[in-house]
């Protein structure tokens, strides 16, 4: 199978993952919940939102099982560049860890950052125009939101990430129905 070739599998199989999206849209969701909470702590705050992320994978399995999207492409040489693109975001966790120790108020800002800017490379694994538009912007957009914010105010950097991952949700679905159709 040829680069791409494969790459076009995965994105029609994979639907473009927006199932990994639509997921992190609820996380991002119940992040923005956290930090609405006033009788919590920041750090308290901080381990919650790093602890909800563990229900990203069960999600995405769920929200895949009702798309009927296959990411699991065992017959596509591609198959585990989709898991590095993924798991490449890891490398930067140092930059949350050190914000939660020495400026706890800067993590949901590092980690929106990280966010964003992972969906880059699938601009290429997925041929979409979507990742590769709205991952700079965000990762730009939540630096000033976060540049303008007291500590009262963090609740708005996990607001503006459910609604640009909404954004780029329904975007990624207009390319889906394009792509397969383009590509049927």
């Amino acid at each position: 199978m040829q680069v791409e070739e494969a790459k076009r599998d995965a994105a029609i199989r994979g639907k473009k993952g927006v199932s990994f999206i639509l997921a992190g849209t609820v996380i991002w969701i119940v992040i923005t919940a956290i930090f609405l909470m006033p009788n919590l702590s920041l750090e308290t705050k901080n381990i919650f939102m790093l602890v909800s992320t563990g229900m990203m994978f069960p999600l995405a399995v769920g929200i895949s099982t009702l798309l009927k999207a296959d990411w699991k492409l065992e017959d596509n040489p591609l198959n585990m560049l989709g898991l590095i693109i993924n798991l490449a975001q890891f490398a930067y966790f140092p930059f949350i860890f050190w914000a939660f120790a020495k400026s706890p108020e800067q993590v949901v800002l590092f980690f929106a950052i990280i966010t964003a800017a992972h969906f880059f490379p699938y601009g290429w694994y997925y041929e979409s125009k979507a990742y590769y538009m709205i991952a700079p912007l965000v990762a730009v957009m939540i630096t000033v939101v976060g540049w303008t914010l007291g500590a009262s105010q963090l609740w708005l950097i996990p607001t503006v990430m459910v609604g640009s991952l909404i954004i780029l949700a329904t975007w990624v679905t207009v390319e889906n129905r394009e792509y397969a159709t383009k590509n049927a």
